[in-house]
């Protein structure tokens, strides 16, 4: 059974979301999550699911082997960022190539980089006058959503829409597409 890693700083909606995914597909096992951020909620979920959990510190993250050591130890066959927000470091890339996947709120490369997350993104998309907007999942590469596109799914911006509930449409299409997205790169 293939094993999966989740990276995650926040909350967690699309960490729980694929936890409760591969809880009940048995095609993949989430075993670690790892998250940057003490007291984030996702750490609980993880608790919750009985999913071992790694927290890092900026200094473990980057100037030590401790994130790569535990992932070759646990044997991960993929890595899935869930709403991490530390760019990777270029020797955990080089470590698990076309295995590190990301999820963007929005339609790459518009409104793709370093700063570009989270409600700052669907303001730059209503501030834009864009007519659609959507998710992007792609592999990750040195760079902040640079990566090879795996789908794009779409949502129209429809007049009126506030970044707020623009960013409800989009996260409805996380929550429908991102795990089965997942679940077929483990599959290939």
């Amino acid at each position: 059974m293939k094993r999966i890693a989740v990276f995650a700083s926040g909350t967690g909606s699309n960490a729980r979301r694929l936890m409760e995914h591969f809880h009940h597909s048995g095609k993949a096992r989430i075993v670690l999550l790892v998250c940057n951020k003490a007291g984030a909620p996702v750490l609980q979920t993880a608790k919750d699911f009985g999913i071992e959990t790694l927290l890092l510190s900026r200094e473990s993250f980057y100037e030590s082997d401790v994130v790569i050591k535990t992932l070759q130890e646990k044997s991960i066959d993929l890595i899935v960022l869930a709403g991490f927000l530390w760019l990777l470091p270029a020797d955990l890339v080089k470590a698990f190539p076309q295995r590190i996947v990301n999820i963007h709120p929005a339609l790459l490369p518009k409104f793709g980089g370093k700063g570009m997350y989270g409600m700052h993104v669907h303001k730059a998309v209503v501030a834009a006058g864009e007519k659609e907007s959507g998710i992007t999942i792609h592999f990750v590469d040195e760079h902040y959503d640079e990566g090879e596109h795996i789908a794009q799914f779409r949502c129209p911006v429809l007049p009126g829409d506030t970044p707020e509930t623009l960013a409800k449409r989009v996260q409805e299409l996380e929550h429908a597409h991102f795990a089965e997205t997942v679940e077929s790169i483990l599959t290939r």
